[in-house]
């Protein structure tokens, strides 16, 4: 099937007489003693719903495991390194799993190469050695494409795992697992949610030994979901499919214009999904406009229905490599000519 049709249909009850469409929400701390769940740290059959239901988008194959927030997601798997071993990961990435990464290494339990994304040939050379290579495609928020499946396939040479954060492209547009790679991570509470009212995060692996050894982490250090967040974020992604055409509809309409606006230097799209960067003159500028949009919400999340925007420098621990001027837009699915009438009346305050 296709996944616009497995987001509708995986994760549902069987077909009995009198059956819900819809996995109910299970609250339940405890269970009777003798089967598969045994303790509310374990297992939730609301989890599961949701976990069948990513696992199915992802690819033939796959297990999926749902975490309390996507950076507990990203902590897992970071803690699969041993001590002393090397992380390459894009030197532009999601600000969470860089931070946890500079929080490892100065605590002398990893050491981290940073690389260029868009620089195949030196990022297949520092693969050496390496235990793991993260990899964002696009990263998050300079918007630069890998070459996943020439990346991924040095990195298995070279006796590294691979994990693919995902959250930007969602498994409608891409699928890291079926180009290879060992580990797919996802921020849920972005784009496979969608209504911006949850934190929850997500691993999916078709290796039964690994996806064992995180299940064995999740239980150890209890970084579970709440059984809410479970059942909001599987109601979610039973619209992702339409979500995600819509939102890069309008970004890919948006991205035209904008690249013609004379306030803009710089546009920043791969050509497919919801998120545009654009770069202004100055941080001024930038925090000008991001100040003057009426319909656009100046926001640090993303990939909800609603369209949103930020400068992204004015976290301090931004890499210095973006521009002060970057501001990222996170293109929801309203009328694209509203959504382009206020950028473009906020973008005169930009110039």
């Amino acid at each position: 099937m296709h996944p616009s049709t497995r987001a509708v249909h995986a994760g549902r009850p069987d077909r009995e007489p009198d059956a819900p469409f819809n996995a109910p929400i299970t609250m339940a701390s405890t269970y009777v003693a003798g089967g598969d769940r045994e303790y509310g740290r374990y297992a939730n059959p609301t989890w599961e719903a949701f976990e069948e239901t990513l696992a199915a988008l992802e690819g033939d194959g796959a297990r999926c495991l749902s975490f309390a927030s996507g950076l507990a997601a990203v902590a897992t798997v970071l803690d699969l390194v041993g001590a002393d071993q090397v992380v390459v990961a894009p030197r532009h990435a999601y600000n969470g799993s860089i931070g946890q990464l500079a929080d490892l290494e100065a605590r002398g339990r990893v050491r981290t190469r940073l690389v260029d994304i868009t620089d195949t040939a030196a990022v297949i050379a520092a693969c050496d050695d390496a235990a793991l290579v993260w990899l964002e495609s696009p990263t998050n928020p300079a918007m630069e494409v890998a070459d996943l499946p020439a990346i991924i396939a040095a990195a298995h040479e070279a006796g590294a795992r691979v994990a693919v954060d995902n959250t930007f492209a969602t498994p409608i547009l891409q699928r890291p697992l079926e180009l290879g790679a060992d580990i797919v991570v996802h921020s849920a509470t972005k784009y496979l949610s969608g209504h911006s009212d949850l934190l929850l995060g997500a691993l999916v692996t078709q290796d039964e030994q690994l996806h064992g050894v995180l299940k064995g982490r999740r239980d150890l250090l209890g970084a579970i979901p709440g059984t809410v967040e479970a059942w909001l974020a599987l109601r979610g992604m039973r619209t992702l499919a339409l979500r995600v055409e819509k939102a890069q509809e309008n970004a890919t309409e948006l991205a035209a214009r904008l690249a013609a606006h004379p306030a803009v230097t710089e546009v920043r799209y791969p050509g497919f999904g919801g998120m545009v960067s654009v770069v202004l003159g100055s941080a001024e500028a930038a925090d000008r406009m991001t100040a003057s949009t009426r319909l656009w919400v100046n926001a640090t999340s993303l990939g909800g229905v609603e369209s949103s925007l930020e400068r992204r420098r004015r976290w301090a621990s931004e890499p210095v490599t973006i521009p002060e001027g970057l501001v990222r837009l996170s293109v929801g699915i309203e009328n694209v000519e509203d959504l382009w009438t206020d950028l473009e009346q906020a973008l005169q305050f930009g110039a």
